[in-house]
């Protein structure tokens, strides 16, 4: 595992095309913005795996089409 410190909108980038910003930093809560091709599968750890049709429909398009309510 690879840990990394970064600072409010300070990014980190995975490879062709995924991008990992840190928004906000409020207490103990850290909030992060990705960018990431509509192919890739989003999702929390702690939410079980998500079925492979799953991934190419609603749940990839939710993720990405909230992800322009946290630009700042």
């Amino acid at each position: 595992m690879l840990i990394l410190s970064r600072k409010v909108h300070q990014e980190i980038v995975i490879g062709d095309g995924i991008s990992i910003t840190i928004v906000a930093i409020r207490g103990k809560q850290v909030r992060v913005g990705i960018k990431a091709p509509p192919h890739v599968p989003i999702r929390r750890d702690e939410l079980a795996p998500l079925e492979p049709a799953a991934v190419s429909g609603v749940a990839a398009r939710s993720v990405h089409g909230d992800a322009a309510e946290y630009d700042e």
